[in-house]
């Protein structure tokens, strides 16, 4: 069997953060992993329901070609126990190949063969029997189309036929996959025995022993016929590897000299050669500066080819989109990797550069440069996955920065960990795994956590006992005062991926995946925000100061807060504070903190801590306050209108949407009050109506003005459909 090579260069990484060798995981909604375990756990089924459609082949029955006759002739075999193979073929010089033998598998008798030259010969019993089964076809041509027909049939066996569950290992039907050939020589190349690799191959695809479509010894012969060219392909794999590594260091260079703002580094193993390598643009440097105070290092992917583990900065903008800051090849997942990513010492000094990743440069001639954008500054909160090397590295290297595991990645790897424990039970473990998750009291969540081990019986699963390890990192109820700015949100999530999706697919080298890595990274390549007309819910006038302040992202997440604000009871107490309660549930009451002298107010529940954005409670004492716009301080510079990295669509179209609206519902008002004296004034403002509505929709419109104006074109139309129902209706009357 020989490999086909992959046209995409990198992966996600499968191996689990508890440690075992033997567990990996399956990402949800990774449809490589799926679509294999699918065909695997299913090959059976699929052949028997495939098979019940197939009867007993018989003489004079017509087939397409000889292959769909071999085809069907091997699934009636399969589903009767016992496997066919291909004899003799007659060929003649008019018609080519004119007539196919298909046999059982124990046909004809196996030939004496000349013994080796060896002390101990091995005595091979063969399994032919001279069984007389068969299938001949015959090749005929029908007015110009070719078919072949069955000649001969005879399903009359000399010797037992098989069950089901042993009709699958005959030879015929086992085969590997070539996802699996991938997988079995990259463990192999690891070091794995072949009985451990068969061993990770069923718990990789969650099957149970024995259930390959495959045994061991064929894993073990596919190993020894690659063995040769797997050497051959290291030799040139490992040339390839310093050459694009080589071609990589070359482009940063290249890049720098085009651009000052632009900064690499990298470090040299004991032969110089390029060990790891990561790298920035003007435009991630700019954008840290703004949005440098949460930021995501995703480790998520690594390249099988180059044996580098990649590893992405990203910040989310005031849009609620993820913002590149930089990224790092690192040759391992080793402590002394990730801490070269984030140290800071001498004249260098911390820079954020991937998704739980900071990457350390040298500054050099580009030491002013980077002050004047960077200011030395750590971010306050940094996103990871499980990783044990990235939380000690974190610790030590970025002290006073808050880590995170990022919810996105515990909800991924839950189906693979707890799905062949559980079985059927896995979806009510589930809904009360995420409800565990948005619990606000630590004392509460341990209490509940305590009793879902209990109850799923979990109490000696090594990743309930990882998770709760990592317990001070990603529930909520610990993690509610650290400042996350709603980039633990599924839209952003969303956004992540499809980001890894443009600059990962279909690339075969390193330089194409520079490349690829600059055009996402340049601001000027990103689309811009349309300013949409955001319509107010309320009456209040802070929802109105705010519309004019925020961005629509940011907004909308206020706005939801505002409109909730108006179902809360406030009671004041004797220090000035209040208790705030939904109007209907009696628990769960919130103290709001409020210090009149400067202005400051603290919620209990930590919101503003936690995205940047007020909660429904202190929203509320501000109107019990008469407050009539949010305290500056608690509109951050990063939600704003102005702090956008990208220039916005039509700034005036949010003003104009008003005046456009008013001065629509006033004509409209007063025409449909003047229409209603007479009969002939309602005519011919029916008339004119329809001619102008007619006129109106064949005039040309202005992309931009239509974007701008299209939440406005919903009120619009509504009143026309008023208006001219109203004038439908007398009409009718007149």
């Amino acid at each position: 069997m020989t490999m086909k090579p992959s046209s995409n260069i990198w992966i996600r990484r499968q191996q689990c953060p508890c440690g075992d060798w033997k567990c990996y995981v399956k990402y949800e909604g990774d449809d490589q992993t799926s679509v294999s375990s699918q065909l695997i756990k299913n090959e059976t089924t699929s052949t028997s329901s495939s098979s019940e459609a197939v009867f007993m082949p018989y003489v004079g029955q017509i087939f397409k070609t000889d292959e769909d006759a071999f085809e069907y002739y091997s699934n009636f075999a399969r589903k009767n126990g016992f496997s066919i193979r291909k004899a003799r073929s007659t060929e003649s010089q008019n018609l080519g190949i004119y007539r196919r033998d298909f046999v059982c598998y124990r046909s004809g008798f196996n030939q004496p063969r000349k013994k080796a030259n060896v002390e101990h010969p091995r005595d091979r019993k063969s399994v032919r029997c001279g069984c007389d089964a068969k299938l001949y076809l015959t090749k005929e041509i029908v007015n110009g189309v070719t078919q072949w027909y069955i000649s001969q049939f005879s399903n009359v066996h000399n010797h037992e036929l098989l069950e089901d569950d042993q009709v699958r290992l005959l030879p015929a039907y086992r085969k590997i996959l070539e996802a699996d050939q991938e997988r079995i020589l990259l463990l192999s190349k690891a070091g794995f025995p072949v009985n451990r690799i068969v061993k990770v191959l069923e718990l990789e695809k969650g099957v149970q022993p024995g259930q390959l479509p495959f045994i061991e010894k064929d894993v073990r012969n596919f190993v020894r016929t690659c063995k040769k060219s797997v050497q051959e392909n290291d030799a040139l794999l490992t040339e390839k590897r310093e050459n694009d590594t080589l071609e990589l260091l070359e482009a940063c260079k290249a890049m720098a000299e085009r651009d000052a703002d632009f900064v690499y580094d990298y470090t040299t193993d004991e032969s110089s050669k390029v060990e790891n390598i990561s790298w920035s643009y003007a435009d991630s440097v700019r954008a840290y500066t703004v949005f440098g105070d949460v930021v995501t290092f995703d480790t998520t992917y690594r390249s099988i080819t180059y044996g580098l583990l990649l590893g992405v900065w990203f910040g989310i903008d005031n849009h609620g989109k993820p913002v590149f800051l930089g990224c790092a090849l690192l040759q391992d997942e080793s402590l002394n990797s990730f801490a070269w990513a984030l140290q800071v010492r001498g004249h260098n000094y911390l820079f954020p550069i991937c998704n739980c990743l900071i990457v350390y440069l040298w500054l050099s001639s580009f030491e002013q440069t980077f002050l004047r954008f960077m200011r030395g500054r750590c971010p306050q909160t940094v996103l990871t996955d499980i990783d044990s090397s990235l939380r000690d590295t974190i610790a030590r290297e970025l002290p006073d920065t808050k880590h995170v595991i990022c919810s996105w990645h515990v909800h991924s790897k839950l189906s693979s960990w707890f799905t062949p424990s559980l079985g059927s039970q896995y979806e009510e473990f589930k809904a009360e795994f995420d409800m565990l998750c948005h619990l606000e009291g630590i004392e509460e969540f341990e209490h509940q956590w305590n009793h879902l081990v209990a109850r799923f019986g979990l109490a000696s699963d090594k990743h309930i006992a990882l998770l709760f390890s990592y317990r001070t990192s990603w529930p909520l109820s610990y993690i509610r005062s650290y400042f996350l700015a709603r980039s633990m949100t599924a839209e952003f999530y969303q956004s992540l991926d499809e980001f890894f999706k443009r600059i990962l697919s279909g690339q075969t080298c390193l330089q194409l995946f520079f490349e690829q890595v600059g055009f996402a990274a340049d601001l000027r390549n990103r689309s811009k925000e349309a300013l949409q007309y955001m319509h107010t819910k309320t009456c209040l006038p802070i929802e109105e100061n705010a519309r004019s302040i925020l961005t629509p992202y940011a907004f909308n997440a206020l706005q939801h807060e505002i409109v909730l604000s108006t179902q809360y009871a406030t009671t004041e107490l004797a220090n000035g504070s209040y208790l705030v309660r939904h109007y209907k549930k009696m628990e769960g009451e919130y103290l709001v903190i409020w210090i009149s002298q400067d202005e400051q107010i603290h919620c209990s529940c930590k919101e503003f801590e936690h995205s940047g954005i007020l909660c429904r409670h202190c929203l509320r004492v501000l109107t019990v306050k008469n407050y009539f716009e949010i305290p500056e301080k608690y509109i951050l510079f990063r939600w704003r209108l102005e702090s956008s990295l990208v220039a916005l669509e039509d700034r005036n179209g949010q003003c104009n949407s008003d005046e456009y609206a008013q001065v629509f519902h006033s004509l409209a008002a007063t025409l449909l009050t003047e229409s209603l004296f007479t009969k002939e004034r309602f005519n011919h403002v029916h008339r004119e109506l329809s001619r102008l509505l007619e006129h109106v929709r064949n005039m040309p419109v202005s992309n931009k003005f239509a974007s701008n104006m299209a939440a406005n074109n919903i009120t619009v139309k509504v009143g026309i459909r008023k208006i001219s129902g109203f004038v439908e209706d007398e009409i009718h009357k007149w």
